[in-house]
């Protein structure tokens, strides 16, 4: 079995858009709400956000990383600089623990019937990878810590244990609350 990670370029657009929407729903998020306001959806993408996606992927840093099980594409994992993500820029729940110029992943999704196979691990790696790849001094993510049972309406974000699983350490913790559950700071130092 092999794992592949690469950039989403437009020659993977069609393989990112087979995990985060297989049924083509033309309302779709395309992962957009934490890059990019409405305003500039309809500049990039002529009003279609899959159309700004597509913009966004022809970048020199598109704005994440598909993962591939044995040629099948079967994870996204939203990573980019977190001065390039207005949402995270602007926040006052999830603020900068330092002035360490991270990059931040702000969504992770497994493709259905692929789930509980260790995508996430391998997804988590190759945005990592990447991240390296392009002069990240670290990686932050952040993930809710629940207790029990994750809601899997929220599971986009990750939990703690995934994570640490991918060697993140907790930094800190956010004023953010998803569905309940605080949100804490998880970084990876590339250095």
């Amino acid at each position: 079995m092999e794992w592949e990670t690469h950039p989403v370029t437009p020659d993977r657009f069609d393989d990112f858009a087979a995990v985060i929407n297989p049924n083509g729903r033309e309302t779709h998020c395309w992962c957009l709400s934490h890059r990019l306001q409405p305003k500039q959806i309809t500049e990039l993408g002529d009003g279609s956000r899959e159309q700004a996606m597509r913009s966004l992927c022809q970048r020199d840093d598109p704005p994440g990383v598909v993962t591939y099980h044995d040629g099948v594409p079967v994870g996204w994992c939203s990573v980019g600089p977190r001065a390039d993500i207005p949402r995270l820029v602007g926040s006052k729940l999830i603020r900068p623990v330092d002035e360490v110029a991270v990059w931040s992943i702000i969504c992770v999704v497994v493709r259905s019937g692929h789930r509980r196979q260790g995508v996430t691990g391998h997804l988590i790696e190759g945005a990592v990878a990447r991240a390296a790849e392009r002069g990240a001094p670290a990686v932050e993510a952040y993930p809710v810590d629940p207790e029990g049972r994750m809601d899997t309406t929220m599971a986009f974000v990750g939990t703690r244990a995934m994570f640490e699983r991918a060697g993140f350490t907790t930094v800190g913790t956010t004023d953010a609350v998803a569905s309940r559950m605080p949100r804490i700071v998880m970084r990876r130092d590339l250095g």
